[in-house]
């Protein structure tokens, strides 16, 4: 008769994965010297090139990825990785439409990790400026959204300055409802003018006698919202998270495809990737 396999003990399951961790901190701190060792050995090579070089790799990695584990999964986890060792030589400087914890913010740091020095600005306008004057060394910037269309602020600041587009960031957009009271003691909600669009038929028939209210930002409406009675915001999670308001309805948004794309700006394009895209802007002169 054949012996029952003998199940490992949770005292030796702690042991393997304490042992496992310290195997990747120690592949993490080899993967950062050899990324210094490659930026010394190429001394010529711009910030816009180091990071289109970056996601080449961090596509070719998810394709021949052969373990369980889902590349949506898996994309963030690289995505820090990169950002960890990027840091390690040089910290990107990072201008985006603020306040901290917008959408704006989260494409930012979808795109760049938590390694990177963000810093918000008041109008679109103004990330053009951070890149004009060196401040930032790179944009992130709305350009469209799927219900809304075009941003036209953005395009219009693309004629005005010789910037270059060097990336994208697709954000899927899911809008919350958060609070600090219960969903029967709500009188107003706050947000900016595209999230309360974006959520119009949700507040009709669940909170039909909130008034709502236009704010500058999704992240400034959940700052008061965390300050007001009766008050409600639209904002990220992350936003909720940041001025302890309770989640009181999640994904509230009335198309659940609601995406917006970022344009990544810079002074200069990266090399060519094989998997580029090209956008045209005409200006015209506005008579008859």
């Amino acid at each position: 008769m054949a012996k029952t396999p003998r199940k490992t003990s949770p005292t030796e399951l702690k042991k393997s994965l304490a042992k496992i961790d310290q195997q990747i901190l120690t592949l993490l701190g080899k993967r950062v010297d050899a990324c210094q060792k490659m930026v010394q050995a190429e001394p010529g090579k711009t910030i816009e090139q180091q990071l289109s070089s970056e996601e080449s790799e961090l596509q070719a990695l998810l394709k021949s990825n052969k373990s369980s584990l889902s590349p949506e999964a898996l994309s963030p986890v690289l995505q820090e990785v990169l950002s960890l060792c990027r840091s390690a030589s040089r910290r990107l400087r990072v201008a985006y439409l603020g306040p901290q914890y917008s959408y704006s913010h989260q494409a930012a740091v979808e795109k760049f990790g938590a390694n990177a020095d963000y810093s918000p600005v008041a109008t679109i306008a103004a990330v053009f400026e951070e890149i004009q004057r060196n401040q930032a060394d790179f944009g992130l910037v709305p350009v469209e959204n799927s219900n809304d269309g075009r941003v036209t602020d953005t395009l219009e600041m693309f004629a005005k300055h010789p910037t270059k587009i060097c990336g994208e960031v697709k954000l899927h957009i899911h809008h919350q409802l958060l609070a600090k009271c219960n969903r029967e003691e709500i009188k107003e909600v706050f947000s900016k003018p595209q999230a309360l669009s974006q959520c119009r038929n949700w507040l009709a028939k669940h909170l039909p006698a909130a008034r709502p209210i236009e704010m500058t930002s999704t992240a400034a409406a959940a700052q008061l919202a965390a300050q007001k009675e009766g008050a409600a915001a639209i904002a990220s999670r992350a936003a909720g998270v940041n001025y302890n308001l309770e989640t009181i309805a999640s994904d509230i948004e009335d198309n659940p495809n609601n995406i917006t794309r970022f344009a990544v700006i810079s002074h200069q394009m990266g090399p060519k990737t094989g998997n580029d895209k090209t956008a045209l802007l005409f200006q015209t002169e506005h008579k008859p």
